[in-house]
């Protein structure tokens, strides 16, 4: 590959193609290899490369690539660098695609699974969960981890509670033996208050820790 510039076309870019450069911001350190300009290399180094460098090439990089390729004329660098750009959207797109798709089709899994259904059932039945945020309530999406192999499985899952009269966040555990969810824990913390609901030993979470220090009651004369 040939690097210089041609000796017909000014040293200095003009004036109407020192502007912003898409291809060089989105693609940066490629951008810079295909360019012949190397120090796009720099986003290879961490945190200075991914916070600075790809501003700096967009800000630069026409005038850097300007001086560093061989160009026919400004509508053939106009036309290189349009399609440099083009490249960088295709990119930038199906990175956005694949994120939204890997992480949409997580929350999605989490959100259709058995443990989260049958956990907004419990809640739904709940008479004090239904006295403290009020009916009808609306769930979140939950946030947590469900994994299953075969018949077992194992689900943690959080997410939000919001009634007319309060709202809250859920907590559940469950287990999948034989092919069947049990949830083993289900709790309800509702916004100011200091006690939890607890749907599963619902006993549990009214009952006051007893001192260790306490005198024992005194027994009824026979």
């Amino acid at each position: 590959m040939i690097i210089g510039q041609r000796n017909d076309l000014p040293a200095e870019i003009p004036p109407e193609l020192n502007r912003w450069n898409w291809g060089a911001f989105l693609l940066n350190w490629i951008w810079g290899v295909g360019n012949g300009t190397y120090i796009a290399l720099l986003t290879l180094i961490p945190f200075f490369g991914i916070l600075v460098m790809p501003f700096v090439l967009g800000a630069k990089g026409s005038a850097w690539a300007w001086r560093n390729g061989r160009w026919d004329s400004v509508e053939h660098f106009k036309r290189v660098q349009r399609l440099w750009a083009i490249w960088g959207v295709v990119v930038l797109a199906g990175f956005i695609l694949f994120f939204v798709g890997t992480f949409g089709g997580v929350f999605y899994a989490l959100a259709n699974s058995e443990a989260y259904r049958l956990s907004v059932i419990e809640l739904q039945k709940n008479a004090d969960v239904v006295e403290a945020v009020g009916t009808p309530f609306k769930t979140g999406f939950p946030t947590g981890g469900v994994t299953v192999s075969g018949e077992t499985g194992n689900a943690f899952l959080t997410f939000s509670v919001t009634g007319p009269k309060g709202s809250g966040v859920a907590t559940t555990m469950a287990i999948k033996r034989a092919g069947v969810w049990l949830i083993q824990r289900l709790v309800l913390k509702v916004d100011g208050r200091d006690d939890v609901i607890d749907l599963v030993h619902p006993t549990s979470a009214l009952r006051e820790p007893a001192s260790p220090h306490a005198a024992p009651s005194p027994r009824k004369a026979a």
